[in-house]
């Protein structure tokens, strides 16, 4: 087995690659010019420009659907304006933050501490009273007159996490500096974030806001065709492969970043699969691929109390092909007794599941019970492959050991209670939940 195996690695590096630069098709990269977004440019750019004299410019909110470019404009803008800010000798800088990470922006101390860490003052992980990170991030910017433009990507996703007052904070915080200022720049894929936002905050941040449109099918094809020029080796495309990567893109709202990790996923396909191209066949193949790896991803990222949710779904869809929102409920707040976690109000319950609908992971029909009212009837969204692993993930991130994910009596005698393919009406659960066992 090791002989085949160093046979293998030593054909893998004498084959030719498909690929020049895969960077270039990865989401991280910024390219030196941004096709089709030269509007939002010009606007960002005269929204930060009084930076370079030193002036602290108005915070700006810019919304947009995945992949429309929102994030890559930004930091091309910034990247550009700081590179004549060195030149000039104009004390500007800026800091990027992905609030979707992990031990990055879960928690407000975390968050502060990095910013700290980016203007090299050390903050433990843990230990210090929040106020005192203040006061250290503080003093690390406040030494020198200088604007600092912290940008926050996925804002939305650390409002989730901490609450909208870590954003009140960072913006007020120029009432305490007496040297620098600072200017908040969000980034959210949710274009009504902002209404869910306290008003004192919404007021504070949002002073200029920004909407990115989606992409069209010929300005992907034509962002596709000029990043595969520089990514891919000559021949290695075959006609066609642009067109069918952008026009899946296209109908997934025109996201510029999914026709890209397509085209990418599509090029290693077809490699592994010892193919002397990558053909339209190779796209789908990809698609495939990229949907289930999109569900994993999504699930792992969300709160633990979307977890116990899901788990509660997850564990009525073994009892019954069709699962009504009160079930889900009542065994929810079970996983929570077994989990540790408190449990919240049957309408913060009931936003979670319309949250998964809208991601995909459950199908939530609303039905009419007649006199009973209306309620929603979820069926699981996933494909049956990959609810093993999902069902794995969500008791991992949970803490359960028990593989049917309730150890707990309780619960698991609410769950025995819901009989397979059984049509109930709404009170008759309730007071089946409600009863003693025999």
């Amino acid at each position: 087995m090791t002989e085949k195996l160093a046979t293998f690695f030593q054909n893998y590096l004498q084959s030719e690659s498909f690929f020049k630069d895969k960077m270039v098709l990865q989401s991280n990269y910024v390219p030196d010019e941004i096709n089709h977004r030269d509007e939002q440019i010009q606007q960002i750019a005269r929204i930060v420009a009084p930076a370079l004299r030193l002036e602290r410019p108005s915070n700006l909110f810019v919304y947009g659907k995945t992949g429309t470019g929102k994030t890559v404009t930004v930091r091309h803008t910034l990247h550009n304006m700081v590179e004549v800010a060195k030149k000039e000798n104009i004390a500007l800088r800026y800091c990027y933050i992905n609030c979707k990470l992990k031990r990055v922006a879960d928690t407000e101390y975390r968050l502060i501490a990095e910013l700290a860490r980016l203007f090299n003052k050390a903050v433990p992980s843990t230990g210090l009273p929040t106020d005192e990170v203040y006061n250290t991030f503080h003093r690390a910017i406040d030494d020198k007159r200088q604007v600092i433009i912290l940008v926050l990507d996925e804002i939305d996703q650390l409002v989730k996490k901490i609450g909208d007052e870590i954003i009140y904070n960072l913006t007020r915080m120029n009432t305490e500096l007496k040297n620098a200022q600072v200017c908040i720049i969000g980034i959210s894929n949710d274009l009504i974030f902002s209404n869910t936002l306290d008003p004192r905050v919404k007021s504070s941040l949002s002073e200029e806001e920004l909407v990115f449109p989606p992409y069209n099918a010929l300005q992907l094809q034509h962002i596709l065709t000029g990043r595969a020029t520089r990514a891919f080796r000559e021949g290695a495309v075959e006609d066609g492969v642009i067109q069918k990567c952008a026009a899946y893109a296209a109908r997934e709202h025109g996201d510029a970043r999914r026709a890209l990790e397509l085209l990418r996923v599509a090029g290693e396909v077809a490699e592994r699969g010892g193919s002397t191209a990558i053909a339209i066949s190779h796209i789908d193949d990809a698609e495939e691929k990229i949907e289930r790896d999109r569900i994993v991803d999504v699930i792992q990222t969300q709160p633990k109390q979307f977890h116990a949710t899901l788990q509660s779904i997850l564990l009525l869809a073994d009892k019954r092909k069709s699962i009504l929102t009160g079930d889900v409920y009542d065994v929810y707040k079970a996983v929570c007794q077994n989990t540790g976690q408190r449990p919240l109000t049957q309408r913060r319950i009931s936003d979670i599941i319309a949250e998964m609908d809208m991601l995909g992971i459950i199908n939530a029909k609303i039905i009419s019970k007649g006199r009973f009212g209306r309620m929603r009837e979820i069926t699981i969204g996933l494909p049956e492959s990959l609810i093993p692993k999902i069902k794995q993930i969500v008791q991992s991130e949970l803490g359960m050991e028990d593989t049917s994910g309730v150890a707990d009596v309780a619960a698991q005698e609410k769950l025995d209670r819901f009989e397979p393919e059984e049509v109930k009406e709404p009170e008759d659960i309730k007071s089946e939940l409600k009863s003693t066992p025999e």
